[in-house]
């Protein structure tokens, strides 16, 4: 099995934004940076979600990522599949904070059950394939909608891009680099919508 190991964001400031990874979510090694200014404009085709047991512990990794600069793009609120919130962080990444339950069942937490990244992609059908083909085994799917694949400990899923935009409450319309780089145990590619997959465990394996 293909695992993602970690996502590497490119910031103007690597000590800055590990503090503010660090602080804000508790990501640890899953989440990392590293120095570049690659220009990019609007959505960069990407959400990062959070997934956590119970409301409080939503609101809780929202309140320290806003108070370490980040910005709201929807506040936190129940829906019909659960409580979520979604906000942009200081260096451009979009992050969902969600979870399936809708009622507090014990004292809040800071703990991350599950970290996904969701590719807003051209072509769902297409990229699903492309990703069969290179080994990732399929664990969910829903025809053109929606695909997540066995990549633990990051999980990896595709949406439309126009659904993702929806998603994250942001315009559809983005241009440049996409700033983020898929760490994994494959050899290295850039999939049909761009992203760029390194083996950066290569060398310690």
């Amino acid at each position: 099995m293909t695992s993602i190991h970690s996502i590497t964001f490119d910031v103007p400031d690597t000590a800055a934004a590990d503090d503010f990874y660090a602080t804000a979510f508790g990501t640890g090694a899953h989440v990392l940076t590293r120095a570049a200014q690659a220009p990019t404009t609007g959505f960069r085709g990407y959400l990062m979600s959070l997934v956590v047991s119970q409301p409080s512990t939503v609101d809780s990794l929202f309140d320290t990522a806003l108070q370490g600069g980040a910005t709201t793009l929807k506040p936190p609120a129940k829906s019909f599949w659960g409580y979520s919130g979604v906000l942009r962080d200081p260096y451009g990444a979009l992050w969902k904070i969600a979870t399936s339950e809708k009622k507090d069942t014990g004292p809040a937490t800071r703990d991350i059950d599950d970290i996904v990244l969701l590719l807003g992609v051209d072509d769902v059908a297409a990229t699903k394939r492309f990703y069969v083909e290179r080994g990732l085994p399929v664990t969910r799917s829903f025809g053109r909608k929606y695909v997540e694949f066995a990549t633990a400990p990051v999980t990896l899923a595709l949406y439309s891009r126009r659904a993702a935009a929806k998603e994250a409450g942001v315009p559809i319309e983005g241009t440049g680099s996409h700033r983020l780089t898929i760490d994994a145990d494959t050899d290295a590619f850039i999939d049909p919508d761009g992203f760029t997959w390194e083996d950066t465990h290569r060398s310690t394996r």
